[in-house]
């Protein structure tokens, strides 16, 4: 068992007693339109306006989004990279040629570039009939500029790359896309909690889910790498991102991660929770298609800071199992508060009370873990949990009219 060590969360404070959340930042973006920009090539100003569409979960035309935009591109990939459409609307280099009247082979050989090294776009298919698409900035390019084995391999544009990003992140843009609920994750108990949870199912334990698949991949966390380059690391073990399955073999080959076995997972996961960290999957059940898991903490993780920063819990499915706190053997310590990593408990240490705030808990458990001296706190079965999704098809389905809502809602805001 790996001995646990403390470290803090920045968003859980102590202040005359009261152990809980900080309160919700607001949202700070400056919405702007393509033309404040007179002096920013046009090429730029294009790009741009195809990563701020709310069908792609994108930010608004702003500052963050324009300084981003030109870190990742030279003009001269900004006049092809604005000819490409979200995945999977590829468009062929024979296509983005003929709309820049230039060599089929140049333009090739820029977008190959730009999916291999920089990875800013993506490209597939057989090399005669390439397809090369753009992502949306998060979940997407972000994780995929980033993502890589050792920090030996991170150069000065991706430290530039990390801050860029994190300044368009903490304007709270994608405060927009979650008022309503579109839970594509789940996070699963902790490990060492699961013996006492006789009723949890196997898509509740990590070692049944990974069962699934024949190989196994594991990299370094691109949130916690970011905040390390923004000089704010909570210090928590950084090589946890894993990825199972055929995406597995996609990011072995690229040399994006090392290939793991199964075993050195469990371990890697076990030493992740032993620091406070808690492992989210994809909200399906299949065990087909894309595949993975990172292991997560309130203080970095842009998925968990949603809630712990600015309290907007709807990319997180609803947990299985949820706290219940023992009045009589509680003595208000605040451990658990601590613990937590989304902020969903508060401790008044004085007026001896204990609020938990279920639409931000995640049922990882930790708080369970932190009482363990006292036993004031144990992990009870959600009544009515129903199971996720059967499948990709199942959870698309059930999370796609959300996702019209809040692109409707984004769109309304600017």
């Amino acid at each position: 068992m790996e001995k646990e060590q403390k470290y803090a969360n920045r968003f859980i404070q102590v202040n005359a007693g009261i152990i809980g959340p900080c309160d919700a930042k607001p949202k700070t973006v400056v919405y702007k339109r393509i033309g404040d920009y007179p002096a920013t090539p046009r090429a730029y100003l294009d790009v741009a306006k195809n990563y701020s569409s709310p069908l792609v979960i994108g930010p608004p035309v702003c500052d963050e989004l324009i300084a981003l935009v030109q870190h990742m591109f030279t003009d001269e990939e900004a006049r092809l990279v604005r000819h490409l459409k979200p995945y999977p609307f590829g468009k062929t280099a024979a296509k983005v040629a003929r709309k820049e009247n230039r060599p089929e082979a140049e333009v090739r050989a820029i977008l190959n570039r730009l999916a291999t090294e920089k990875r800013v776009i993506v490209a597939h298919g057989p090399e005669d009939k390439k397809l090369y698409d753009t992502l949306p900035i998060v979940p997407g390019t972000f994780e995929m500029a980033l993502m890589r084995p050792t920090l030996d391999t991170l150069t000065d544009w991706h430290r530039q790359f990390a801050v860029l990003f994190e300044a368009l992140w903490e304007t709270g843009f994608l405060v927009d896309f979650l008022r309503f609920p579109n839970p594509a994750v789940r996070y699963l108990p902790v490990m060492r909690t699961i013996s006492a949870l006789p009723v949890a199912w196997p898509s509740d334990k990590l070692e049944a889910v990974l069962d699934r698949y024949d190989i196994f991949a594991v990299g370094l966390c691109q949130c916690r790498m970011t905040e390390k380059v923004v000089e704010r690391e909570c210090g928590r073990p950084l090589e946890n991102c894993t990825v199972f399955g055929s995406a597995a073999r996609a990011v072995i080959k690229a040399g994006m991660m090392r290939q793991v076995e199964k075993q050195e997972i469990l371990d890697i996961k076990a030493k992740a929770e032993a620091s406070g960290l808690v492992s989210w999957m994809f909200n399906e059940e299949s065990g087909k298609g894309p595949a993975g898991s990172c292991s997560c903490c309130g203080c970095c993780c842009h998925m968990m800071r949603t809630v712990s920063e600015f309290n907007m819990p709807g990319m997180i499915a609803p947990p299985h199992f949820i706290p219940e706190f023992g009045a009589a053997a509680c003595d208000h310590c605040g451990k658990c508060a601590k613990a937590c990593p989304m902020g969903a408990i508060t401790v008044d240490a004085k007026g001896k009370t204990v609020v938990h705030q279920a639409q931000r808990c995640v049922g990882c458990g930790l708080c369970a873990l932190a009482c363990e001296k006292n036993r004031a706190i144990k992990m009870a079965e959600v009544p009515g949990y129903k199971k996720p999704p059967a499948g990709w098809a199942s959870l698309l389905v059930g999370v796609a009219p959300n996702m019209v809502r809040n692109a409707w809602n984004a769109w309304r805001a600017r």
